[in-house]
């Protein structure tokens, strides 16, 4: 069996930026372990699989290495960026069925895409003693200023929202093989570091860990961003905000908080055409 796959980075204006996804397009669904060991050989953060239902629906599953995911943006805004301009280039609007709901995305104006997302409330966390010390040590640095817990932030699970003094501290962040552990002892899934900008352009800076799902470290993580629009908004009295996610190939997102919903926006890159035999 032969299938196309195209290999896209989002959050991107140019290739070798942002966050690169696989993007399979299929006529009809494959086995669930053939897609996850797909995935696994194509060992990205996330491939994203999608059946055309109808002209601009679809049906999309994500795939992280290890496991199928409940929400991941930036695999959903490269699906759409192949749809958009390889497979149906007369569409403005593609809607996508899936674990998390109907999600749409629609071209921007400026060369973004759009996408509109189910926002995550997080809540104040009280850790266990010893937790804070922990996590600290783990990532190479002292411990947060803050915690609080999304249970739908991040890639689909419980997500722990730690808040340092500056984006200096965040750059600083050095992961050791001891944050999955760390993170496992209270159901966490995946870590968003995070603080305030410290000036023009960004309001905030984040990054994403999520060793459980077999990513020790996501480039740039729309999914993370339904938890930290809100979270970042509310206290900087802002419904709109850019976002910069400070990892080694970095890139940034514009962020709305619409209630209910989170709207993220940013341009995407191919960067691979080719076709996979199975």
């Amino acid at each position: 069996m032969k299938l196309k796959l195209w290999q896209v980075d989002a959050f991107a204006p140019k290739v070798l930026e942002g966050n690169p996804a696989a993007v399979v397009p299929l006529e009809r669904w494959i086995e669930t372990e053939l897609m996850q060991k797909i995935a696994g050989e194509n060992n990205l953060a996330e491939t994203a699989f999608f059946v055309r239902k109808s002209a601009g629906d679809y049906d999309l599953r994500w795939f992280t290495p290890n496991s199928e995911v409940e929400l991941c943006g930036h695999a959903t805004l490269a699906s759409a960026h192949v749809i958009f301009n390889m497979l149906d280039p007369a569409l403005n609007e593609v809607r996508f069925q899936t674990r998390s709901g109907e999600l749409k995305v629609s071209r921007g104006p400026d060369g973004r895409n759009v996408m509109s997302l189910p926002s995550a409330a997080s809540e104040p966390y009280m850790p266990p003693p010893g937790f804070a010390a922990a996590l600290g040590a783990a990532l190479g640095t002292l411990p947060p200023v803050e915690l609080h817990f999304s249970r739908k932030g991040g890639a689909g699970a419980g997500a722990l929202i730690a808040v340092w003094p500056s984006p200096a501290d965040i750059k600083a962040l050095k992961p050791d093989g001891n944050l999955e552990a760390v993170l496992l002892r209270i159901e966490a899934g995946s870590l968003l570091a995070t603080t305030k900008g410290d000036g023009a352009p960004y309001d905030f800076v984040s990054r994403f860990f999520a060793p459980y799902f077999g990513v020790p470290e996501d480039p740039v993580t729309g999914s993370a961003h339904c938890a930290l629009t809100p979270f970042w908004a509310k206290r900087l009295g802002k419904k709109t905000l850019l976002a910069r996610q400070a990892s080694a190939r970095g890139g940034d997102i514009l962020c709305t908080d619409d209630g209910a919903r989170t709207v993220l926006a940013g341009p995407c890159a191919l960067y691979l055409t080719g076709e996979i035999e199975v």
